[in-house]
């Protein structure tokens, strides 16, 4: 219940409210060669709706998740169903033309319709709940870009109003509403489309990772425990694509990771979701928990693996939450990651020229209910032959000069600073300065090792070079594991990858035997 945490104390581990959901069915891993229609890598909301739409269709569809389905950015979202995404328009129209940006907001308008229309076809219980979208500004430095935004608004038709207040006690300069919006569960959503597509006969393996494709003799997607699926299409909605083919996707995307805590307020919630356009982010929405109106405070995005302390972000949150908002306790925290593109626009479609039945989804910017869905509409109209309007689009080997050059010389200049900067880091610290429950780099033998002490004073020891492109990882306090700052790679405290793009886990070092090294040698 949420009156057992104190106030002034964070839930101990991370624990997404949506993933509490039990009624999920549970599937097997995949443990035999099987041949279908369609593969759909990944058991996310792309890849969920995807084969929702292709088993509508009749098709033979078997989806592949390396975890548990919807245990991803999916299940760790703030999960608003909204095509107003923070401030995008204005720059869209620069960037990309007015007309492109026009087919940005009517994709994600046409994806909120269609989440709208399936719950009602279903009859879908998930809590969905039509919503304005409030985007405010706090300085007048993003006053005026908001002002920018709402002109950018009219330039597209898209219904908004601006005004000078919200209705919450923050001081804002003014706000930008997007009507007509919504949120909901997205687990609830999502599982009752997982009940839809075994009804109609397609298969579902879980605990299966996807490593590599074979398109030589035909399309073969082969798992890390070598067991094999041939198929028509290969689709990848895993988040990171698990197979870039030649689409350099590492250089042209970066990971964001930001924080999420549901909190009990002595205020009554008014309605409307809300987004602050200044930084750190705040992220607010409402959301009922054992019968009672919470609210869920995000935001604190940076880039993953590059900050000192991950738990502060939510000590942020919850600070924010006492002083605007009444908060007295909180019942749940969590994280989410995302990918952001080069333009901030998703790629979605055939992954290289040449590979026209190899198609991708990925770079959501962390808006994936309405993107993720509008890319499974994509995708399956590419599979079904089927004339999409926005194809071009999100359309992976696009390439606008401005802002693209810029971002890639940008991104890939920190990549090289992070490759760098990790590989001269020393440490003097010893295993036995550690406390329980936390983490260190130590130096063993003039090499970077990572080092976590359980609850109960076991060492786990890992090599903390990434295995991805060889960054080093650092670790990550609020969730206990090893990110990569480089590309966003994530390990378990065991080395277990987490989330890509590395395959490979992170070689585990048996601690007795490095005890046994001269301290001199160690570097302890």
């Amino acid at each position: 219940m949420v009156n057992k945490y104190r106030q002034d104390k964070l839930p101990e581990s991370p624990n997404s409210y949506w993933t509490n959901y039990d009624e999920l069915p549970n599937f097997p891993k995949l443990n035999t060669d099987i041949h279908v229609d369609a593969v759909i890598v990944g058991g996310g909301i792309t890849g969920i709706t995807t084969a929702y739409l292709l088993t509508n269709a009749g098709l033979k569809v078997a989806l592949l998740e390396s975890d548990r389905l919807l245990n991803g950015t999916t299940g760790h979202t703030t999960a608003k169903i909204t095509a107003q995404h923070d401030l995008i328009y204005d720059e869209l129209i620069r960037n990309i033309g007015i007309d492109r940006a026009g087919m940005y907001y009517e994709s994600n308008m046409e994806a909120l319709n269609f989440i709208k229309k399936t719950i009602e076809l279903h009859e879908i219980d998930c809590d969905f709940s039509p919503q304005d979208a409030w985007l405010y500004a706090t300085t007048e430095k993003y006053q005026e870009k908001i002002e920018k935004e709402a002109i950018a608004y009219e330039k597209l038709n898209i219904k908004g109003s601006l005004v000078d207040s919200i209705p919450f006690g923050i001081e804002v300069k003014n706000a930008l509403i997007m009507s007509n919006q919504a949120q909901f569960h997205p687990v609830k959503y999502l599982t009752a489309l997982v009940k839809q597509i075994i009804s109609k006969g397609a298969q579902i393996f879980e605990q299966t990772t996807a490593v590599d494709v074979e398109t030589r003799i035909q399309r073969t997607v082969y798992t890390s425990e070598k067991f094999s699926v041939t198929a028509d299409y290969i689709l990848a909605c895993s988040h990171f694509p698990f197979y870039e083919g030649i689409g350099l996707y590492s250089a042209r995307m970066h990971a964001e990771r930001s924080y999420i805590i549901a909190a009990k307020s002595n205020i009554k919630y008014p309605g409307g979701m809300y987004l602050s356009a200044d930084e750190p982010k705040r992220s607010l929405r409402s959301v009922t928990i054992n019968d009672e109106e919470m609210i869920l405070i995000g935001g604190e995005s940076h880039k993953t693996g590059q900050s000192e302390d991950t738990l502060k972000h939510y000590e942020a949150l919850e600070v924010f939450g006492k002083h605007h908002l009444g908060l007295e306790a909180i019942s749940h925290r969590w994280s989410a990651q995302d990918l952001i593109t080069i333009d901030k626009v998703p790629y979605v479609g055939k992954i290289t020229q040449g590979q026209d039945r190899i198609l991708i989804a990925t770079g959501y910017r962390k808006w994936g209910m309405t993107n993720g869905t509008h890319a499974a509409i994509l995708l399956s109209d590419l599979v079904l032959k089927r004339k999409n309007n926005y194809q071009d689009l999100y359309r992976p080997s696009r390439f606008y000069p401005i802002p693209s050059i810029k971002n890639l010389i940008v991104q890939n200049a920190n990549v090289v600073e992070q490759l760098i900067k990790g590989k001269l880091q020393l440490s003097h610290i010893t295993t036995e300065s550690i406390a329980n429950d936390e983490a260190a780099i130590l130096t063993i033998d003039g090499e970077r090792k990572g080092a976590y002490k359980d609850k109960e004073g076991k060492i786990h020891i890992v090599d903390t070079t990434c295995t991805h492109i060889g960054c080093e990882v650092d670790w990550n306090r609020g969730e206990r594991s090893w990110d990569c700052p480089c590309h966003g790679s994530r390990f378990s405290y065991t080395g277990v990858v987490l989330e890509g793009p590395a395959e490979k886990p992170l070689q585990k070092y048996d601690y007795k035997m490095i005890d046994n090294l001269t301290s001199d040698d160690s570097g302890y």
